[in-house]
């Protein structure tokens, strides 16, 4: 039995360069072993035990071969160590099988193996066995010092381009393959009706952050004969309103430039036609549920001619025609009414006029719209009555806070009026 006092003499025998390679087995076994006393487990000198090991570790790895011993080191370093050692190559790729025994494989080990190039094909090998939501980070945290980064600290070599390729690919498969095949998750059936819409599925797979990433080469992914219609999809749900993001953020800083009055798109107009075959969601037509699921393809459709008003130009056909199809297909402008405890039902009504203000060029189906919402229950907000016990004086409310104008902005009932406006100014509207 080792001596628990005796620890910190164990660890600078471990990291001395002296040790003989003959005694490296039995340090590496007494600082792997659990503490003991004559009373069974000692857990302060496990404490000792551990520190010991944790600063000796990586004198005993650069000076230890054998598999066993290295397995024997290695269950015992946590993740950021092990990220750490095989950034600068004391961990290797021969050592993932030990390291797999006793933990998954997490982005922080693939970014440090594929750090050195005869381990990049290794990296690209474990990306499969990463859950799809973290895929990305083995490029983003590609650079673990980028946040305390000094003038001292040497850069981050560049990411290999094999490896952000695969990544990147990783990323959009899932939403090319779910384009191909857009089928319902496991217990669909068991949700209410109102909440069936797997149309927007396309944002739950979304590999838009490593399209950020690489914005010269969005025209030459939008023709990938597989991930083509994947990156069209993202394109035209993302890049206008992360453009418009960033540009507030640097408004946002002291230091940082003014925002445009009238900022720069973030796709071209080439670049657009290229995604207009993406644009009405084609591979979402024949969903079923359609009085749900139609209705929500057209408010995705809207969304995006909202986020891109050159579409509206540039796809003025394609855009009637997909709006003319959704409302027969999903019967949208067939009134029900309001059952007990339907909460979204206003809502669904201002957004489906809405939708059709802004896409559709069929008159009957804008006259229906209007009828619709005719028949919601028209705006009653009422004042709160003034009170004499004064509560609280704030020198920052605003003084028209409870006019009746805003109330009705607060409770959303404007909504109603700005519908019906913009229904007037569609010149289809009868």
């Amino acid at each position: 039995m080792v001596n628990a006092r005796t620890y910190p003499l164990w660890r600078d025998l471990a990291m001395s360069e002296d040790l003989p390679k003959e005694a490296l087995k039995t340090v590496i076994e007494a600082l792997c072993t659990p503490a003991t006393t004559p009373d069974g487990f000692g857990a302060q000198g496990d404490r000792w035990r551990e520190e010991a090991l944790k600063a000796a570790l990586p004198a005993l790895l650069a000076r230890t071969s054998a598999k066993r011993l290295r397995g024997q080191l290695l269950v015992h370093a946590d993740e950021k160590t092990l990220a750490a050692l095989a950034a600068d190559g004391t961990v290797t790729a021969a050592d993932v099988p030990a390291i797999l025994r006793h933990r998954r494989v997490w982005a922080g080990l693939i970014s440090a193996l594929a750090r050195h190039p005869d381990q990049v094909e290794a990296a690209i090998a474990l990306l499969p066995r990463l859950p799809d939501h973290e895929v990305e980070q083995v490029v983003r945290e590609w650079d673990p010092d980028r946040y305390t980064r000094t003038k001292d600290t040497p850069p981050a070599p560049p990411v290999p381009r094999k490896l952000f390729d695969s990544v990147l690919e990783a990323c959009l498969t899932p939403l090319a393959a779910y384009l191909l095949h857009p089928e319902p998750e496991e217990g669909w059936e068991a949700v209410s009706a109102h909440s069936k819409d797997w149309s927007l599925e396309l944002g739950g797979r979304n590999g838009w952050a490593m399209l950020d990433s690489c914005p010269e080469r969005w025209a030459q992914l939008t023709a990938h004969p597989v991930l083509g219609a994947a990156v069209q999809h993202l394109l035209l749900d993302h890049a206008e309103t992360h453009a418009l993001e960033d540009a507030r953020l640097r408004a946002a800083d002291p230091e940082g430039e003014e925002l445009p009055a009238d900022p720069a798109p973030a796709l071209s107009k080439e670049l657009l036609l290229t995604c207009l075959s993406a644009l009405c969601l084609p591979e979402l037509a024949d969903l079923p549920n359609p009085q749900v699921t139609a209705r929500r393809t057209l408010h995705h459709i809207a969304n995006r001619v909202h986020t891109s008003p050159r579409l509206a130009d540039l796809a003025a056909d394609q855009l009637h025609a997909a709006a003319e199809a959704l409302v027969t297909r999903g019967q949208l402008l067939t009134w029900s009414d309001k059952q007990e405890n339907d909460y979204e039902f206003d809502g669904r009504v201002l957004c489906l006029a809405e939708d059709l203000a802004l896409l559709s060029a069929n008159p009957d189906h804008l006259a229906g719209a209007c009828a619709q919402l005719a028949r919601l229950e028209p705006p009653a907000v009422v004042s709160p009555k003034p009170n004499r016990t004064l509560i609280r004086v704030l020198d920052n409310v605003d003084p028209d806070h409870n006019r009746p104008a805003q109330l009705l902005e607060r409770h959303s009932e404007h909504r109603r009026v700005q519908a019906l406006t913009v229904l007037a100014a569609n010149p289809h509207t009868p």
